[in-house]
């Protein structure tokens, strides 16, 4: 049986480039004993240039090649491509047109469910025309006197507000601000990380996430999982990501079967609506009276050692080698 050339491309050059490079080192165990596919692992750097992991300079060309800056190297053809990228280009569905143009199949979310997921102003317009429950919220497309005044109105409407950089992924670009003295600053870097800024009524709730994946043709939704937060404060990028991060994770919460239920019945109908493929997280609030709220969906969710999402999709029964396998399989038809 001829085996099938799998680029898997990491990096991105951007905020969670680093975060990337550990995603992948993922998929590389989780692929290592696979015999069909002969893996490639490249790196995007944030000048647009491509390296493989032996630090050959490379590119990927529109006839589905990788192309050695050493032209004594033969071509590599690509059948297919794991855009393992968090954030820019990967999330926001950049790369991902790319491969659509050369007609190049991938894993993933598609280029246009990519972007309006990863564009909160788009993604709170989806939510809302599918009749799912998400945190009140504004929207602002310039820094000036006027934005401030809005933010100040919302801020003594609902006590509390988080300021966000609408096309930023991993809480980069996201402030919480409890007074007026620190709120101009934060809308200031908040538009420096986007031309466009969401401000969202603070919602003092459980923070609860699901793992949303295709399998056979189905949509599986695992029982949400939960992130505890130390304090008073929010799941901040380091608190993600750092190896001294103070947040608790729960593979399964500590909720009825009924709310279970229904917020997977959310991730179900979202996942449908915006057109999803093959994976995402999907995050929630759950408000002290009970109430479902959601919070955002990642398209391409993190895959570290302390990351939620392989641990959701194992905790569910599934084997996150065999669900990759399945679906690269079922698209290479």
């Amino acid at each position: 049986m001829s085996q099938t050339n799998l680029l898997l491309l990491c990096g991105g050059g951007g905020d969670e480039h680093a975060i990337s490079l550990l995603s992948a080192n993922f998929f590389e165990t989780s692929l290592a004993d696979i015999d069909d596919f002969n893996v490639l692992r490249v790196e995007l750097d944030a000048d647009g240039h491509y390296h493989t992991k032996e630090g050959d300079n490379c590119e990927l060309t529109n006839r589905k090649q990788i192309r050695f800056e050493d032209q004594s190297k033969v071509p590599w053809p690509v059948d297919y491509v794991i855009p393992c990228i968090h954030g820019y280009p990967g999330e926001t569905g950049d790369i991902q047109s790319y491969f659509e143009l050369i007609n190049l199949p991938y894993f993933g979310c598609d280029s246009e469910a990519s972007r309006n997921c990863f564009n909160k102003v788009t993604a709170k317009m989806w939510f809302s025309a599918l009749g799912i429950p998400n945190t009140p919220y504004i929207f602002l497309n310039e820094f000036n006197d006027d934005a401030i005044t809005q933010t100040e109105q919302a801020l003594d409407n609902w006590g509390s507000v988080f300021i966000k950089a609408a096309s930023q992924g991993s809480s980069v670009g996201c402030y919480r601000v409890d007074s007026k003295e620190e709120l101009a600053s934060s809308l200031k870097e908040a538009f420096s990380y986007s031309p466009y800024v969401v401000v969202e009524k603070t919602i003092h709730a459980r923070e609860l996430e699901v793992a949303a994946y295709e399998l056979d043709g189905e949509i599986v939704a695992t029982k949400p999982g939960e992130i505890i937060c130390a304090g008073n404060t929010f799941y901040t990028f380091d608190e993600k990501y750092a190896a001294d991060s103070q947040a608790e994770t729960k593979v399964e919460a500590d909720i009825s079967d009924e709310l279970s239920a229904e917020i997977r019945e959310y991730a179900v109908k979202v996942f449908k609506g915006m057109k999803l493929s093959h994976l995402s997280r999907i995050d929630f609030f759950l408000t002290d009276e009970n109430e479902i709220l959601l919070n955002e969906i990642n398209t391409f969710p993190g895959l570290t050692p302390i990351s939620m999402f392989p641990k959701m999709l194992q905790n569910h029964g599934d084997n996150f080698s065999e669900y990759l396998v399945r679906n690269i399989k079922a698209q290479l038809i």
